[in-house]
């Protein structure tokens, strides 16, 4: 069994076909352990990390960051026995040859045959069927195979003709030598992001090699340009030196899929209720102040989340999903709660498996857990899929609400806009009260205008009053 393994790009799960490698987290000659994470990848879902499958020496790296490779093809290679010494290379099997039928001498013997009619020789003795060769000296075209002989001295009293100057190469202008370009492989995504030609930046860095202030500086310089000319007389430019061109893929380009299939699959209406929500924020600051949420990133987010899975426990029928091959309406008795949230790499939607068998603090330590992972860009692809019901938190941008499109198979999500202090009747009497707007996105053919309704009507009515809601509704 060969000892070098090639280790290819898993299946990350939704039937994804490819992903794009962000970052190697390993170089060729490190050692690595099992499971170690190797590799950052992105796929249409999330950016993971790879582990390993064995442990031992990277040996090569097939793609450099940037690439967009197939499931099933190699990315690394792994010396899993990197303790048995180098691997033989092809010079070094090649010196072993068949033994000649004249001449032949004991087995066994260097020069004697050995089993398979094979020649036992060692590397480096032996007969040899080329012609000796001297590695060129410095200087020496590469492609010379004869080694430099000092001409005999001429004859006393014969002009000797002074040899001509040898004429080398100039030094490029950028002090990089020719050849590959001399960048790091975050450079290069950098470069290939902002429409940058890496061959023609001079680079400052070690050895001339490119770093992320030459390829930025590269980036400004047409704009620098175009603001110097619409400075002076000549007329603005209007071209591709002042466009930026972003390439539609991973989060953001399944995303845009899934919201073209939506909007104009399921027949969406949208409805808005106004809410009174001070009894909700004087709940949050008391959740916050006990010791079981002390830990816990408590937000007006877990009391809408609540009482939507509670609404839910009503109207049973808003949690359900149109199946046009069969023809059904399928009603789930589980709540996979997504929560919307917006990351470098574009809007995903994460949920909360079962999350309406969870109590309040499970809930809250779910959103915590949810919001930080997504952040950091590892949400996993299993934790965006199956999603029954969502809720976008527009609020926390300033926004008082919106009109969100429906995920796909999902048949509604609630908008929770800005919570802010405005003049409300209150007991008969206009007072400052902490006031929001909800926006509730459903799909007409499950939800008709009476159950989106009701359904909306009892969310207000929980964020009116969460702890009268708790406790007459569980």
């Amino acid at each position: 069994m060969s000892r070098i393994k090639e280790f290819p790009l898993p299946d990350l799960g939704e039937g994804l076909t490819e992903g794009e490698i962000l970052a190697w987290l390993v170089k060729v000659g490190d050692t690595i352990e099992l499971n170690q994470p190797i590799v950052e990848v992105e796929t249409a879902k999330a950016a993971v990390e790879i582990p390993a499958k064995w442990a031992g020496v990277v040996t090569r790296i097939f793609h450099e960051a940037g690439t967009t490779v197939e499931v099933g093809a190699a990315i690394v290679a792994i010396d899993t026995d990197p303790t048995a010494g180098p691997v033989p290379s092809a010079e070094s099997l090649a010196a072993v040859e068949i033994a000649p039928a004249e001449g032949a001498v004991e087995p066994g013997l260097i020069g004697g045959p050995a089993p398979g009619g094979r020649t036992a020789v060692l590397v480096g003795y032996g007969p040899k069927n080329t012609t000796a060769k001297r590695r060129p000296r410095s200087g020496t075209p590469s492609g010379s195979t004869t080694a430099a002989v000092p001409p005999p001295p001429p004859p006393a009293g014969t002009a000797v003709e002074a040899p001509a100057p040898v004429e080398r190469p100039a030094a490029p202008a950028n002090g990089r030598l020719s050849g590959p370009v001399l960048a790091k492989p975050p450079v290069r995504k950098l470069a290939r992001d902002l429409g940058v030609d890496l061959a023609a930046i001079a680079g400052t860095g070690p050895m001339g090699s490119v770093t992320r202030d030459d390829v930025h500086n590269a980036a400004a310089a047409p704009q620098a340009a175009a603001l110097t000319s619409a400075a002076g007389t000549a007329a603005p430019v209007f071209d591709a030196s002042r466009e930026q061109r972003l390439p539609i893929k991973g989060v953001r380009k399944l995303t845009a899929a899934n919201m073209v299939a939506s909007a104009f699959t399921a027949p969406h209406v949208t409805e808005f209720l106004t809410v009174d929500v001070t009894r909700t924020m004087k709940a949050v600051e008391k959740l916050k102040a006990r010791r079981e949420f002390a830990d816990l990133k408590v937000s007006p987010l877990l009391l809408v989340a609540k009482a939507v899975l509670l609404a839910v426990k009503r109207h049973p029928m808003v949690n359900s999903t149109w199946s046009g091959e069969s023809n059904e309406i399928v009603v789930k008795d589980y709540v996979n709660l997504g929560i919307a949230a917006a990351t470098e790499r574009g809007l995903i939607v994460p949920n909360i498996k079962d999350a309406g068998r969870l109590t309040l603090r499970e809930l809250a330590e779910a959103l915590t857990t949810l919001v930080q992972v997504a952040k950091s860009g590892k949400t996993p692809p299993s934790d965006m899929s199956g999603g029954t019901l969502s809720i976008t938190n527009v609020g926390v941008f300033g926004v008082d609400t919106g009109t969100p499109i429906l995920p796909p198979g999902e048949s509604a999500i609630l908008a929770f806009g800005a919570v802010r202090p405005t003049p409300w009747v209150h007991k008969n009497k206009i007072k400052i009260r902490q006031v929001t707007t909800l926006g509730l996105s459903f799909d007409h053919r499950i939800i008709d205008g009476e159950l989106g309704s009701r359904f909306l009507r009892d969310i207000g009515a929980f964020l009116t009053d969460p702890e009268g809601a708790l406790l007459s509704w569980t």
